[in-house]
């Protein structure tokens, strides 16, 4: 699934364009590396958000198209916030 549609469903950002916009600044990163909006996330990827002045460090348990409010939860597990 496109890092920008991943972000959309799992709730993390709440509009796809928006997602897109911090991806191809540089402000997320996948396992390490700056990700653009159309890359793929998978299963158990580390992802690193950095909007604003809160970073959020998560990993990646499901990849689903769709996801009502309790899903889109247990999409990814929090590692760590500030």
């Amino acid at each position: 699934m496109r890092l920008d549609k991943f972000l959309k469903v799992s709730r993390l950002i709440k509009r796809r364009t928006v997602a897109k916009e911090l991806a191809d600044a540089g402000r997320i990163e996948i396992n390490g590396r700056s990700a653009k909006s159309a890359s793929t996330v998978n299963i158990n990827d580390e992802l690193v958000i950095h909007y604003g002045s809160r970073t959020i460090a998560l990993v990646v348990l499901s990849v689903n198209e769709f996801a009502n409010k309790d899903q889109s939860k247990e999409m990814y597990k929090i590692l760590s916030e500030n």
